[in-house]
């Protein structure tokens, strides 16, 4: 009996002392260490490239209208939360910007006009410095072969110590079909031969719109093959797809001849996707893995309201990538190899307030959702534990469906002090997205706040991890 009471009392007092240590552990939000996320890495955006450089880092870019934007990122899956470097390009319509490290120096590539498609030419910019995040930009000016028509698209092939541009682009001064061509490089920013086409639209999938469209060229190189994989069809349709064109790296890559194409898709929608294109190829964290990243729309007949999204990919036989189909978007995927695992918290486990409260959901990680934060004094709230102090990324799994608003907000509160609007997409109701923040966290216990922002917002789940 004595012992009995002995080790009750040290019990007790174990309890006593992890109160102390701890303090707010007894009502800690629950949560689950996750090592897979739900395929949204940015909410909105298009024509997306990603780079992992030596330095271990992503540096991202996608098409943001008036000028380049670089983010910079230890996280695949985090991206959308790293930091964002602003480079001014001036006049108008800035589609596409590719960032390349060649020759040990940074540039980018992108298509302009000056308000007018029709004069759509590609241009260079040029950075000495280690970090793309510092020092000039230079301003190389435009990249084009003498016959200086329309281009967009611009993409860099390094193969058996030359450089080669690929781009899409008009065969004339009209918009009839958008065509690929290659041209040998002299230096990073000059064109030093004629144009080739080497693929034009063929196939039915590929001539379905008006203009017929190959564009967005990217290339991947294994094992002595070549890999050309474009976009084909309205970039504004459900049928935008990814289609392949063929070269062997010891073959002469200026010959129309040398290039081999694929008479089907090899990614098209599906698993309710729609219009999977523009892509760029990359590694894991730790190189053991491939994978692409590519937009899709929103939804069904989304046209150019789209989002981003990332998963892995493997090898066919031949040495050409077998890209799958799209993942289905209510099914986590494992997160690439080296990438950061997180905490996971569901929307339902939260402290309510107001009117707002846990409901079932169809789509929901866990069958159920955060939602109803429908007025001001609405809320749901979590006591998440952060190891070390520092920079997070969350990712929120978060739905909007507001009548007549494209976009709607959570007020996000953390420790009671720092405010901020979470911005989400609509998507319609059930169909997630990803709404991601980056957050500065104490060491231990933390108090993060969704409350009513404008229009209305639902939250299924949010994923936390060291940035």
């Amino acid at each position: 009996m004595m012992k009995f009471r002995v080790n009750a009392i040290k019990s007790l007092a174990l309890f006593l002392l992890l109160l102390l240590v701890l303090p707010g552990a007894a009502s800690a939000t629950p949560s689950k260490q996750s090592g897979n996320f739900y395929n949204v890495i940015f909410q909105d955006g298009a024509d997306p490239w990603i780079y992992k450089h030596t330095d271990g880092f992503y540096y991202f870019t996608k098409t943001t209208g008036g000028d380049v934007t670089i983010w910079k990122s230890k996280s695949l899956t985090g991206v959308d939360a790293g930091t964002k470097k602003v480079i001014s390009t001036g006049c108008c319509n800035v589609w596409a910007p590719e960032i390349h490290y060649i020759n040990n120096a940074w540039y980018i590539y992108y298509a302009k006009d000056d308000g007018n498609n029709d004069n759509h030419r590609m241009y260079v910019l040029e950075n000495t410095s280690a970090d793309p995040m510092t020092g000039t930009w230079v301003n190389k000016g435009q990249i084009t072969d003498s016959t200086n028509r329309w281009a967009i698209d611009g993409t860099v092939l390094q193969v058996n110590n030359n450089l080669y541009f690929i781009w899409s682009g008009w065969e004339g001064t009209t918009n009839v079909s958008q065509k690929l061509y290659i041209a040998h490089m002299s230096n990073p920013w000059t064109i030093d031969s004629a144009r080739v086409e080497i693929a034009h639209p063929t196939y039915s999938w590929e001539t379905n719109t008006s203009p017929s469209v190959n564009e967005g060229p990217q290339v991947i190189v294994r094992n002595g093959v070549v890999s050309l994989v474009y976009s084909a069809s309205g970039s504004w349709t459900d049928g935008y797809c990814l289609g392949l064109i063929t070269a062997n790296t010891g073959s002469n890559l200026l010959q129309a001849s040398s290039w081999t194409k694929r008479n089907q898709p090899i990614f098209q929608s599906g698993n309710g996707l729609y219009g999977p294109g523009h892509h760029s190829f990359t590694k894991s964290p730790d190189g053991t893995e491939d994978w692409i990243v590519y937009h899709t729309a929103k939804y069904a007949g989304g046209g150019w309201n789209r989002e981003i999204r990332a998963q892995k990919f493997t090898w066919n036989t031949d040495n050409t990538p077998n890209l799958g189909a799209p993942a289905a978007p209510n099914t986590p995927i494992a997160i690439p190899s080296g990438d950061t695992v997180r905490s996971r918290y569901e929307g339902e486990a939260g402290v309510f307030g107001g009117v707002a409260y846990a409901s079932s959901s169809p789509n929901g990680s866990g069958g159920s959702k955060a939602g109803h934060i429908d007025t001001a004094n609405s809320y749901v709230e979590f006591d998440v534990y952060a190891a070390t102090a520092g920079d997070y990324v969350m990712s929120a799994r978060t739905g909007n469906g507001t009548t007549g608003l494209d976009w709607s907000f959570l007020v996000m509160t953390v420790n009671n002090t720092s405010t901020s609007n979470l911005y989400i997409a609509n998507k319609g109701w059930e169909n997630w997205g990803a709404s991601v923040a980056r957050l500065t966290l104490n060491a231990g216990w933390n108090k993060i706040r969704f409350s009513k922002g404008d229009g209305y917002g639902e939250l299924d789940c949010f994923d936390l991890f060291k940035a």
